[in-house]
């Protein structure tokens, strides 16, 4: 099943006038590719145009269906653009299955990921979720760390 984001907010499509306010942007994440960095239901903040760098979580469009939406990690520069992989291992819909991604299909950067309340019943719970809800994403220095670490 292909992965799908759900793309809020003005895009970079609508021109640098916009200013500062419309480089940013909301995106919801709809499969667990990015398990356990992101979990289906989260909502993402995004930059559009950001510089992206190994080991950030970047919104592409599907190099074999442009009119999709994905979020995964920007592995490493290669020839022709990015290569990306998704945080689960059992998900393959990455580079591994459709190659070096070109740099005109990554459209934003994410910088925060915001979990949606679930299964709140408790004040207990309530502060537990409002501690964890909002995170910055992993960067590349955290993400070779907790590779090295497995």
């Amino acid at each position: 099943m292909p992965e799908r984001v759900q793309e809020r907010g003005p895009g970079r499509e609508q021109g640098a006038s916009g200013g500062l306010l419309r480089a940013f942007g909301l995106a919801e994440v709809y499969n667990p590719s990015m398990v356990p960095t992101l979990r289906p239901g989260d909502q993402l903040v995004v930059q559009y145009g950001a510089v992206v760098r190994p080991g950030a979580v970047v919104v592409l469009r599907h190099p074999f269906r442009q009119d999709l939406l994905i979020v995964k990690r920007a592995v490493e520069r290669r020839d022709g653009g990015w290569w990306v992989r998704g945080d689960n291992p059992y998900v393959e819909n990455d580079s591994r299955e459709f190659g070096v991604v070109p740099d005109e299909l990554v459209i934003a950067r994410a910088w925060l990921r915001v979990r949606p309340p679930r299964g709140i019943h408790s004040p207990a719970a309530a502060l537990s979720w409002a501690v964890s809800a909002v995170r910055p994403l992993p960067s590349e220095r955290s993400l070779s760390r907790r590779l090295r670490a497995r």
